[in-house]
Formats: structure tokens, C-alpha cells, sequence
């Protein structure tokens, strides 16, 4: 095991470390000043190199929080405990954010600082076999069986253009297994297009697929060349199949059927060199039956049918996923990336994520932005995810329209700055929280109670000033800033809610 790297210029703290640590079987080096332990990093290998820093914050030189910028650079992964006095202790929460896996305030319990040392070691190594395992299958959706199946069958399409049907509930990833289709097929040199066609107007759409000749329809001021052609010699994805216009169907079979189209407002005919790509969260046998969807053109499509499994039938691929979307969201966000402890994992593994994937990489974005420490434990999960299924409605609503998926080798959200997550993240929207407060005021004034008005207000209260102080580890004054109340209102609340 590599060593846990101490840092001190008081002998009396590095002694009392390195004999505890070497009780507990726990390999130390130790070293006086900040410049000495840069020094040994730049010569250190990955058998010598340290598993865990542990570092005092005021020291000759360069302090604790100079020495924990410098290791982030270089050594973002590395696990940084800072050790400070009390009065440091705002300095310390401020490196903490800034990165560092803990800080230990002295005078420090041995057993205590002993098990925080313990527990970032057991996180530097759980993490780096998570990097292991995603560096090594960079494009691995899953190992669940159910996924296996997905992927057995990729397998067996990599030499074919035969047209496919991709099933599976909202945010699955159907588009990814489309691109990896694409990806592994003779067209893999040809361009990907998809079009989602439940988000196009109809009267858009036809424009969309198939193109237009200038002076077409008012507006049409040049000519413009739809999907199909933009995908030749490639794939078209046509997502949520399901949902198209029944009109528009009969142009798309007989593109399929004779591979020729016209573009709206054209008289010659284009050949289309396109392989299809279709799918669905439909019952499509079920819209055949209810006469929205061409049989025929249900056959056509279904040639070939995936079906994708929902989250909550592979949750062994949950804590992978999970790992793998923080990991993103901190690069998108130019931030360090969260690290996940076993009882959020296990919280997450026993949800039932109506929204599947997309809802899983929702809830990791706002863990970036809103989780108040580095490890992300299992209360700083959202509401949702503790207080039990979410409204499939809502999880499906938050997700941006093009997370589909999550291997490491799939194309990144762009980046976007920390206020436009907050409203996509799976924070339980007003009409989510406010019928739940409707259900509980409800149940309150039928059992006969005559105190419902200040019993759901001195919950509400307590949860708010409960959760600000919790953002802002237990500062008074800048949790009352952050609901815009006065220090004196939210001393006295605390007082009146039997919050001390």
C-alpha cells in the first residue's frame, strides 16, 4: 500500500501520527514544510507516491492552502486532509470546498482523526478502481445482464444495414445505442443524424426530414437540404417514432420502400443512401391497433428489434454510472470532482428512477453544484431520492434533450455555466412539493387536529433553517443571508423550533 504522506512543522503532531497510523498497519513519511513534499511529488511513482496527504494549514513557507492549490493541479485525484486550530477553522472550511477531502481541527481526537484518515484511504482506493474500470472499457454502458444482451446484439448488427427499432422507456439511452450501431457499422465513416420528431411541429417537420426547393411555402427564401439528405452515406435516428404524423408516415415508408424522396415543393426525385435508425418509449402494436400508426410501416421499421432495459432493471450499474456523470459534470464545470460515499450509492441503487439514466445524470450535475462537501453523502442526496419515487412526469421533463446515456466514450453535454443547472436538476419542482404539502395539510385537518396552520409551519421552518445551516456548516449569520431573514430572526427561530 502507498504510504499516507504527513505534513507538520510541529514534531509533537507528526510523531503521535506516525505511531498511530503505524498501530493501524498504516505505512507514513513525514515532512516539515510544503516545498519539501512538492519537491518529493515531482520525483515520487505511482508504488511510492502518496495514497492520502495529511497537512497542517500554517506552516513556514507555503501554507496548507498554497500547498493544497498546488496538489489540485497536478494531482486533482489525491485526497487532501488539512489539519488546523480552531481559530483557522473558517480558512479550513475554505479549503474544503476548494477541494480538500476533510480538515481536522486541533486538538484532535486521535481515534476520530485515525478514522477520517481510514476512510479517505478506503475512498482514494475505491476510486481509483473505479478509474481503472472506466479506463478500461471506455465505452461500457453497463454490465448488468440485461445490458450484456444490448451489447451481444450491437455485436451481431457491426457488418449489417439492416433497419433497427430501438424500444425502452424515456432516458434510457436509446440514442447512444443508436450511435453505437453507427459506430460499429460499414457506415461508421458517414455522418450520425438524428431528429427527434416529437419535438418538431408538424408543419415543420416534413421541411425537416426531406428538405425544401426555395419559394416552396412563404418564407422558404432559399433551397434546404432535410435529414435524409444531410445523413448520406450514413445513419438517420428518427427518436420517438411513435409520435409521428400519420401523413408523414406514408412519405417515410415509401422512402423506405423504394429508397427515392422529394423535397417539399420538388419534382425530382433523390435517391437516399441512408440506413434507419428508429425508436420508441410506445407501444407502437398498440398505436396499430388504435389506427395512429401505419402497419406497414411498423413492419418495415421493426426488422430487427433492441430493447433497452429501464435503470431499475440494472441497478448494479448504478454506482458506475453514477461515478462516471460527477466525474463529468466537475470537467463541464471546471470543478474538482465530487466522491461518492457507499451509503449514498446504496440510497441511489434502491431508487426507482422513473426518468432512468438521464434522471441519474441530472441528479449528479446538481450534487456538483450543490453538494456542500467533497464526499457526497447519502443526506445530500435531493429530496426526491429520499422520499421515494419521483413523478416520471417531472424526471422526464428536467432532462435536457440530449442525455440519452452514459459511457465514458459518449459525447459531453456542452458545457454550461453553474446557474443553468440549478433549474434542471431534480429538485422537486413548486407543483411537486406544493401537493405534497396539500396531501399532508389534508390527512392533518381530517384527523380533527385544531393546530394545523402552526404544526406545518414550524416544520416548514425548522426544514428551511435545518437545510441552510447545513449549507453553510452551521454559520448563523450566513444562512440567514441566504434566506434573507435577519441573524437576530433566525437566532430566535432556532431558539423557538428547539433547534440548538
Amino acid at each position: 500500500m502507498k504510504p499516507i504522506w504527513i505534513v507538520d512543522d510541529d514534531q509533537s503532531i507528526r510523531f503521535v501520527l506516525e505511531k498511530a497510523l503505524m498501530r493501524e498497519e498504516l505505512p507514513t513519511r513525514s515532512f516539515t514544510n510544503a516545498r519539501d513534499v512538492l519537491s518529493a511529488l515531482e520525483t515520487a511513482n505511482d508504488d511510492d507516491g502518496p495514497q492520502i496527504l495529511v497537512s497542517d494549514i500554517r506552516m513556514p513557507g507555503a501554507s496548507g492552502l498554497d500547498l493544497l492549490t498546488k496538489i489540485k493541479e497536478k494531482h486533482p485525484g489525491l485526497p487532501v486532509i488539512i489539519m488546523t486550530a480552531f481559530s483557522d477553522l473558517d480558512s479550513a472550511v475554505s479549503a474544503f470546498q476548494g477541494g480538500a477531502f476533510e480538515y481536522l481541527p486541533k486538538p484532535f481526537d486521535l481515534p476520530k482523526a485515525i478514522e477520517l484518515i481510514r476512510r479517505a484511504v478506503e475512498e482514494s482506493q475505491r476510486e481509483e478502481v473505479a478509474e481503472e474500470r472506466m479506463a478500461a472499457a471506455p465505452e461500457m454502458l453497463g454490465q448488468a445482464p440485461a445490458m450484456q444482451d444490448v451489447f451481444r446484439a450491437i455485436g451481431r448488427l457491426s457488418q449489417s444495414n439492416v433497419t433497427v427499432m430501438i424500444t425502452g422507456e424515456s432516458g434510457s439511452g436509446k440514442e447512444l445505442v443508436a450511435r453505437a450501431l453507427h459506430k460499429h457499422s460499414p457506415r461508421a465513416n458517414g455522418p450520425f443524424v438524428a431528429i427527434n420528431t416529437a419535438a418538431i411541429p408538424k408543419d415543420l417537420l416534413e421541411s425537416e426530414l426531406f428538405g425544401h426547393e426555395r419559394g416552396a411555402f412563404t418564407g422558404a427564401q432559399t433551397m434546404r437540404r432535410g435529414r435524409f439528405e444531410q445523413a448520406e452515406g450514413g445513419t438517420l435516428f428518427l427518436d420517438e417514432i411513435g409520435d409521428m404524423p400519420f401523413d408523414l408516415q406514408t412519405r417515410l415508408l415509401r422512402v423506405l420502400s423504394d429508397g427515392h424522396f422529394y423535397r417539399v415543393g420538388g419534382h425530382n426525385g433523390i435517391k437516399a443512401n441512408v440506413r434507419v435508425i428508429a425508436a420508441t418509449h410506445q407501444d407502437l402494436e398498440q398505436r396499430v391497433k388504435e389506427g395512429v400508426f401505419r402497419e406497414d410501416l411498423f413492419h418495415r421499421l421493426n426488422v430487427i428489434r433492441l430493447r433497452l432495459p429501464a435503470l431499475r432493471e440494472r441497478r448494479e450499474d448504478i454506482p458506475m454510472l453514477a461515478r462516471h456523470f460527477l466525474q463529468q459534470s466537475a470537467q463541464q464545470l471546471g470543478v474538482e470532482p465530487k466522491r461518492i460515499s457507499d451509503a449514498a450509492l446504496a440510497r441511489l441503487t434502491t431508487f426507482e428512477f422513473p426518468g432512468n439514466v438521464r434522471q441519474l445524470e441530472n441528479i449528479c450535475h446538481w450534487l456538483t453544484v450543490m453538494a456542500p462537501a467533497q464526499l457526497v453523502e447519502a443526506k445530500d442526496l435531493p429530496p426526491e431520492v429520499g422520499a421515494g419515487p419521483a413523478d416520471p412526469s417531472l424526471a422526464r421533463g428536467q432532462a435536457p434533450a440530449s442525455a440519452e446515456s452514459a459511457p465514458a466514450g459518449a459525447a459531453p453535454h456542452e458545457a454550461a455555466p453553474v446557474a443553468a443547472f440549478v433549474p434542471a436538476a431534480p429538485v422537486p419542482a413548486a407543483t411537486t412539493w406544493e401537493s405534497a404539502l396539500e396531501v399532508e395539510a389534508a390527512q392533518l385537518l381530517a384527523s380533527g387536529r385544531h393546530d394545523v396552520w402552526d404544526e406545518l409551519t414550524r416544520r416548514f421552518e425548522s426544514k428551511l433553517i435545518l437545510t441552510a445551516l447545513q449549507n453553510t456548516r452551521g454559520r448563523r449569520i450566513e444562512a440567514a443571508q441566504k434566506l434573507g431573514i435577519g441573524r437576530n430572526t433566525i437566532t430566535r427561530k432556532i431558539q423557538e423550533l428547539g433547534l440548538e
